[in-house]
């Protein structure tokens, strides 16, 4: 049975008004296509629901049948309509975000407090892991989405840049390279480097921008924070190449930053798993988490 929705309606206003043309001026439609709907859905249903002379339309004991209940149906269908599209615009619950520790620290704070001036109902929660867990919380459905960085492509991820930043250097301030306005990656050969290591999502692209300048240096220690790495430049450790985005905004006393150049970066990027949508309330905070780095990316 291929009963449509249109159908139905058209024949409750039939069976209210008892006239075809009534009926057409009520729901927008011609004479004829009124009972044109009314006669394909007799046929679907295999009965005939209204006798109809040139004076009148009169219900049969089948049509006074599917008119009594349909009332009620099509009211429960409209509300039924009416709450699925709230979930539209639907702005209360708890969206769980996976991010990597630099973002966690610089970005995602942000994000937290503009969500709970903007939308007190959403809760968003953090779960603070290293790349790699982050990536895997996201493709097993443990949260909603990811903030991380220049992941390797995935045929099972969804990726969309929200930030670009390039990478500097860090020294102590009274190291040679301090007096430069800025400082070419070939200045860092031999330099004892301290970097974070390889389960940062960053490790990997400083690795690729020494080797395509061909610096050759040796990593002195590798930590998991660059708050660690700050203190061992402090002791005087070497000298380190960091994300903008990981330097504190009350700068860093005793140490200095320059720009490295060629100017080399890294993208911050939200993460889903591809093919599935996000719940309303989770794309509420995914654009706004986008909105906040964009607004950073411009300051």
């Amino acid at each position: 049975m291929n009963v449509s929705l249109r159908q139905l309606r058209v024949f409750q206003a039939v069976a209210a008004q008892a006239s075809f043309t009534r009926a057409g001026d009520q729901i927008g439609l011609t004479q004829p296509a009124v009972s044109r709907c009314v006669t394909e859905l007799e046929q679907q249903l295999g009965l005939k629901l209204l006798d109809r002379t040139t004076r009148e339309v009169v219900l049969t004991e089948a049509g006074r049948s599917l008119a009594a209940r349909l009332d009620r149906v099509l009211d429960e269908l409209d509300t039924m309509l009416l709450d699925v599209r709230g979930l539209a615009t639907q702005r209360q619950g708890r969206v769980r975000v996976a991010s990597s520790p630099t973002l966690s620290a610089n970005l995602l704070p942000n994000c937290i407090a503009r969500c709970r001036l903007e939308h007190p109902g959403l809760e968003l929660v953090l779960l603070d892991r290293i790349q790699h867990d982050a990536l895997a919380s996201v493709l097993a459905g443990e949260v909603d989405f990811g903030v991380v960085i220049d992941p390797a492509q995935s045929a099972d991820l969804h990726a969309e840049t929200i930030l670009t930043e390039p990478f500097c250097l860090v020294c102590p301030a009274d190291h040679a390279l301090a007096r430069r306005r800025s400082v070419r990656w070939t200045a860092l050969a031999g330099e004892p480097l301290v970097l974070l290591d390889h389960a940062s999502g960053s490790r990997r692209l400083i690795d690729e921008a020494l080797r395509a300048h061909g610096v050759q240096a040796p990593v002195a220690q590798e930590v998991g924070h660059p708050t660690t790495i700050f203190r061992m430049l402090d002791a005087g450790l070497g000298i380190s190449v960091v994300p903008t985005l990981a330097l504190p905004p009350g700068g860093l006393p005793g140490l200095v930053m320059r720009p490295l150049v060629p100017r080399m970066e890294r993208r911050v990027v939200l993460v889903r798993r591809r093919h599935r949508a996000l719940a309303p309330v989770a794309q509420v905070a995914w654009d706004l988490v986008r909105r906040v780095a964009g607004q950073r990316a411009g300051d």
